[in-house]
C-alpha cells in the first residue's frame, strides 16, 4: 500500500471513529436548566383563549425573584395571567437543537416550581391547587399559540386540562402540599410515564412545561428549574 493511500485509509478511519465517539445525543440529559441568574433561551406564551379575551387575560413572563417566603435573590421564570376563560394554558419552551434527526426520543421531566395554593383551595370553576394541571411536551414543530377561528389554541396536542394529549403529559397540579396558602417549592415529574417526540430531519425539537388551568382567577408560578433527560 502506498504512503498516500496508508494517509487516506487512517484519515477515514480517524473520521468514522470521532463519528461513532461524538454521536448526536440519543440518551442522558438533554437540559439541566436553573434559572436564578439567566432564562437560558427559555421563553413563555398563553393559549386556550377567545379572542375577546386578550386585553382581559394580562398574560406576562418574566426572569424575576422568587416571592416571598421564598429566597427572593434567587430568580425563577414568572409566568402571570388573569384566567377569564377557565382554560388558559401558560407555558414556557426552549428549542434544542444537534439531536439525531428523525429520531423518537423518550423523554422525562423534572420540574420545580413556586406555587401558592393548597390542594384543598377553593376558587371559581375550580381549586387554584388542584384544578390547574401541570403539563410537560415536546414536539418537533414550535409549541405556539394560534388563532382557530375566535379562539387561540396551541399548535401541537397537549390535550385538555386533566387529559393529556400526543404532545405532552400530565406531571400532577399545582398544589403546593401545603394546608395554608403560601408559595413553596414543588416537584413534578413524568418519571413514571415517559413522553415520546420525534425529532425533524434538522435534528431539532422543542420541549415545554405549562399550567392547564380550570381556575377562574389570577395566578402566578414561578419556574426554578427544569431537567429534560432521554431514556
Amino acid at each position: 500500500m502506498s504512503v498516500l493511500a496508508l494517509v487516506s485509509c487512517l484519515t477515514m478511519s480517524c473520521q468514522d471513529n470521532n463519528s461513532t465517539i461524538n454521536p448526536a445525543p440519543t440518551t442522558g440529559v438533554l437540559i439541566n436548566d436553573a434559572f436564578a441568574t439567566s432564562q437560558n433561551g427559555w421563553d413563555g406564551d398563553v393559549s386556550d383563549y377567545a379572542v375577546e379575551q386578550q386585553s382581559l387575560i394580562e398574560f406576562s413572563f418574566s426572569h424575576a425573584g422568587l416571592p416571598a417566603p421564598l429566597d427572593q435573590s434567587q430568580k425563577a421564570l414568572r409566568v402571570f395571567g388573569r384566567n377569564r376563560s377557565d382554560d388558559i394554558f401558560m407555558f414556557v419552551r426552549k428549542q434544542l437543537t444537534g439531536l439525531r434527526p428523525n429520531t423518537d426520543y423518550k423523554l422525562q421531566f423534572d420540574v420545580e416550581l413556586a406555587s401558592r395554593y393548597p390542594a384543598n383551595s377553593i376558587g371559581i370553576g375550580g381549586s387554584p391547587g388542584s384544578s390547574v394541571f401541570l403539563k410537560a411536551g415536546a414536539s418537533a414543530t414550535k409549541p405556539e399559540k394560534v388563532l382557530d377561528g375566535t379562539f387561540y389554541k396551541l399548535s401541537v396536542d397537549k390535550g385538555s386540562q386533566s387529559d393529556a394529549g400526543p404532545a405532552a403529559v400530565l406531571i400532577g397540579n399545582v398544589a403546593n402540599g401545603k394546608d395554608v396558602e403560601e408559595y413553596t417549592l414543588i416537584q413534578r415529574t413524568n418519571k413514571e410515564q415517559p413522553l415520546t417526540a420525534r425529532t425533524n430531519d434538522k435534528g431539532e425539537l422543542w420541549v415545554f412545561v405549562g399550567s392547564d388551568s380550570g381556575f377562574e382567577g389570577d395566578q402566578a408560578l414561578y419556574y426554578s428549574k427544569i431537567k429534560v433527560t432521554a431514556l
